[in-house]
């Protein structure tokens, strides 16, 4: 019996090529000071790893509350390989913040169950300013960059895990009319009224 010390299990890993894939990046204008270094870096992170700056697609909302609307709605679109989430949350000493960080972080994950779409967390929560400055780019890296990398590594996984077809994806949150041709539930040009009428 062999030792199982020497055993390795199969591991799969994405890589961090991101060239021929597309990704929706969502950017929260407030504290824009801090979320536009961290958009900057997050695509400096794409390009360097090979994405096309065409492939790029970039949203601003007013808020962070609102990034998992818009992060859902590029998903859903069927287009983007992953999505790179971007924001900024300081502690304003009241329960808000507390319910701003809550929402926004379980509406994110709950956008990458639903559609199956990679999302990659970009969201500072930080204690005060000047963690937001190191996180940013200053001291600790940049969290932006970071994201970046996450987004074309899961991207790059899902394929090695799925495939490219992105069929399963379109299921979970609503099939277009031609797949559904493709699948056999419908067939081109008949319209439920017309076969109605026919039988």
């Amino acid at each position: 019996m062999k030792s199982s010390s020497k055993l390795k299990p199969k591991v799969l890993e994405g890589a961090l090529n991101a060239a021929g894939k597309r990704f929706g990046t969502v950017v929260s204008r407030f504290n824009a000071f801090i979320t536009d270094r961290l958009l900057q870096s997050a695509f400096d992170g794409l390009v360097q790893c090979g994405a096309k700056v065409k492939d790029i697609k970039v949203v601003r909302v007013p808020g962070a509350f609102e990034i998992p609307s818009a992060a859902r709605a590029l998903a859903e679109i069927g287009k983007y390989d992953a999505i790179v989430c971007l924001g900024c949350l300081l502690p304003l000493h009241t329960a808000h913040y507390d319910v701003i960080v809550n929402e926004t972080a379980r509406g994110i994950g709950q956008s990458a169950q639903e559609t199956g779409v990679p999302h990659a967390f970009g969201v500072l929560t930080c204690e005060n300013l000047e963690q937001a400055i190191d996180r940013a780019g200053l001291k600790m890296g940049n969290k932006g960059f970071e994201a970046a990398l996450a987004a074309v590594e899961m991207a790059n996984l899902k394929d090695s895990v799925l495939g490219r077809s992105s069929l399963v994806v379109r299921k979970a949150v609503g099939s277009p009319p031609s797949v559904l041709r493709k699948s056999g539930k419908s067939k081109p040009g008949a319209h439920p009224a017309k076969r109605r009428a026919k039988q």
